[in-house]
């Protein structure tokens, strides 16, 4: 069996400006299962399908032990490297944020994304606050010995229309680069959806950049081109479940 610090090493190698890794984000053992047997090359879980699965809302809604719980059980269930979505990292403070990483990486993950919005709250953390929290995750990981990815998530662009996009770019590249200086492996850049703009942020970013695919987001070619280091789905791949789950049981519900 691979191990821990060996799948976490596969994993960066993964990220490829212009060869993107491809993440059909899963949200319990059996949909991961289902993920890898289609050809993926690791697993990545989203909050909000992990969530709704369990029935709560997005937004650390989700207690962290069952989120902990469900990682261990996605982790046992599959041989790729899993990398989780810990949103905030269900704490404010670096300390809080750190103990969460930890555990999540005693659990098995390779990986995690941190979201620099203030869960709970209003806006974003302050740059310096969140490069606090991005180093005690990185200090936490180097204590347990494993090359954790970090995919350090700016929410600029989703709080915002896209009109506005264009005048957040400077501040998302500011964002980046300290992310990268405090211990970010990765940028996630959600709800950014112009070409132009994506490839100013490839080209301009020290870390490799994370799309989430939306009906908005050009396809995923469109998107090797523009650099794009890594393509994630969010909760796409739950909503198509449940899409066609909904469909089945009124099916099945009219024949009867």
């Amino acid at each position: 069996m691979t191990s821990q610090k060996d799948k976490a090493r596969q994993f960066a190698t993964l990220h490829k400006p212009g060869e993107p890794l491809i993440l059909f984000n899963a949200w319990d053992p059996g949909s991961a299962k289902v993920v890898e047997e289609a050809g993926a090359r690791a697993i990545a879980t989203g909050s909000w399908s992990v969530a709704a699965a369990f029935g709560f809302e997005d937004g650390e809604k989700l207690p962290r032990e069952l989120a902990l719980a469900n990682l261990e059980r996605i982790v046992s269930a599959v041989s790729l490297p899993v990398t989780v979505d810990l949103e905030g990292g269900y704490g404010r403070a670096p300390a809080e944020v750190a103990e969460t990483a930890s555990r999540a990486i005693g659990a098995g993950a390779i990986g995690c994304n941190l979201e620099d919005q203030v869960v709970g709250g209003d806006g974003l953390f302050a740059i310096d606050d969140q490069c606090e929290r991005i180093d005690a995750v990185r200090k936490a990981a180097d204590k347990s010995d494993i090359a954790f990815f970090i995919n350090a998530r700016t929410d600029l662009f989703l709080k915002a229309p896209p009109e506005q996009h264009g005048g957040l770019v400077k501040a998302a590249l500011d964002r980046g680069r300290l992310y990268a200086e405090a211990g970010a492996s990765g940028l996630f850049v959600p709800g950014l959806a112009d070409e132009g703009l994506i490839a100013t942020v490839c080209s301009k970013t020290p870390l490799p950049v994370n799309i989430m695919a939306s009906p908005n987001t050009p396809p995923a070619k469109r998107l090797a081109q523009l650099g794009v280091a890594r393509i994630s789905h969010g909760p796409g791949p739950y909503r198509i479940a449940m899409r066609a789950l909904a469909e089945a049981a009124r099916a099945a519900h009219k024949g009867a």
